[in-house]
């Protein structure tokens, strides 16, 4: 039975691609911060599920949590914060959200790759969750989009020095999450998709087994071919 090991589970595009996995016949191991979202999402996964409760910025967390994931066929960096909301111009960044996006969003992500890196078995994957803020430039998303690109660039150099794993950045597209909810206070954000319009992306990606590099889950619905010309 494959394993994978997802962060950020409890909610949003985490919970969806971990409910669908689950489905499929994977075990599979989430993390969150609160222990009732923990709870809710376990029991929405259902029994295939495990969980740890912490924060994937804490490095005793990130010990716990490579641990408890066992051997593994998937590892999806998932969590992610915006920073600060409402968003920030860049000059406007306080130093302290700025640190704590980068441990969140770069230096949690790559720790946590290393130190399950033993664990995974030949030919698994790394999938690291990444966002259109890396190829595009907006007002007040400059500190977000820099972890992003930072991510992007780490886990296709991690392609080029790790040729027996497929590690792929996927960037999501806009979604009806707490997160991006948070990136627009006050506005409505129902026209978005719902996490799960992309789970099936994901679960193609994990079919076919593209070569590493950047995707998005809007070019994955297509032949193989397809996805790979865009």
């Amino acid at each position: 039975m494959p394993r994978a090991l997802i962060t950020g589970g409890t909610a949003g595009l985490g919970l969806a691609l971990a409910t669908a996995l689950a489905d499929d016949g994977w075990e599979v191991v989430v993390d969150g911060r609160d222990a009732n979202r923990l709870a809710d999402a376990l029991a929405e996964i259902g029994p295939r599920a495990t969980g740890l409760r912490g924060d994937i910025t804490d490095v005793d967390h990130r010990a716990a949590l490579a641990l408890q994931g066992g051997q593994l066929d998937l590892l999806v960096n998932n969590a992610s914060t915006l920073g600060v909301s409402p968003l920030q111009p860049v000059l406007h960044l306080d130093p302290d959200v700025l640190h704590r996006l980068w441990e969140t969003n770069v230096v949690a992500a790559l720790d946590l790759t290393a130190l399950v890196r033993p664990q995974l078995q030949p030919g698994a994957a790394i999938l690291n969750i990444t966002s259109d803020v890396t190829t595009e430039h907006y007002e007040t998303w400059g500190g977000y989009a820099a972890t992003k690109a930072a991510l992007e660039h780490l886990t296709l150099t991690l392609a080029a020095e790790e040729p027996d794993l497929r590690c792929w950045a996927v960037d999501p597209g806009d979604l009806r999450t707490a997160m991006h909810q948070a990136a627009f206070p006050g506005e409505d954000i129902s026209d978005r998709p719902l996490p799960s319009s992309v789970v099936p992306a994901f679960l193609r990606l994990l079919q076919d087994r593209p070569p590493s590099g950047r995707y998005r889950a809007a070019d994955l619905g297509g032949s193989l071919a397809e996805v790979l010309s865009a």
